[in-house]
């Protein structure tokens, strides 16, 4: 049996994934929902690969690969995302993640990627390679709100001054849960956890 870890902050998900290897050569020996823990799990249970989700509190998953290669740790990783923003995978490229699952296609893609993975194979699909070859040429063409439309470009901008949602809503002529909305699929899709990452980043968009 090949150790599995599996790190996810959503409860069904690290079940799912447990479900989904029951009867494989995959065992899962530890599940976490934190980048802390998940490093605590991995010193602990030591998996042979870990699958990580992107988004979790505290340390994302692209924060603990990195701080896994940065101490010498070159154990299997496999990345479980909804949506990877380009910054989030030229990161991964560069630290050398072996697999890259997406949670819509999870389940036998997961077997199989783990399976490749586990063989020495790196398991990540032509398209994913050709867009980090493609920003690693050409990094000049992306900003750090490229991914957002203008409607959350402009909502982003509106926190970096400093606004509440509800100031914002007033702003925009929407509702201050409509805002709350918003800001939470900005958070997915730039792969961050808080208005204050966000508006760093709305900073540095502006500032380029």
């Amino acid at each position: 049996m090949t150790t599995i870890l599996v790190a996810d902050d959503h409860g069904f998900i690290r079940a799912g994934v447990a479900a989904v290897l029951r009867d494989s050569r995959f065992k899962v020996v530890a599940a976490t929902a934190s980048g802390e823990e998940t490093l605590d799990a991995i010193a602990t249970h030591d998996p042979e690969i870990v699958v990580l989700d992107i988004n979790m509190p505290g340390m994302n998953g692209v924060q603990v690969l990195e701080t896994l290669r940065a101490r010498g740790d070159r154990r299997r990783v496999v990345l479980l995302t909804a949506e990877l923003t380009d910054r989030n995978l030229l990161a991964v490229m560069r630290a050398g993640v072996e697999g890259i699952v997406s949670k819509d296609g999870a389940g036998d893609e997961l077997i199989d990627v783990l399976a490749k993975v586990e063989e020495g194979e790196r398991a990540i699909s032509a398209d994913l390679l050709q867009r980090a070859l493609d920003l690693s040429l050409h990094p000049e063409a992306t900003g750090p709100l490229d991914r957002l439309n203008p409607r959350e470009r402009r909502i982003a901008r509106l926190v970096a001054r400093g606004m509440r949602n509800r100031d914002i809503g007033a702003e925009l002529n929407i509702g201050e849960g409509t805002v709350k909305v918003y800001l939470h699929a900005m958070y997915q899709k730039l792969g961050i956890d808080n208005r204050t990452e966000l508006a760093l980043m709305a900073v540095n968009d502006m500032a380029d």
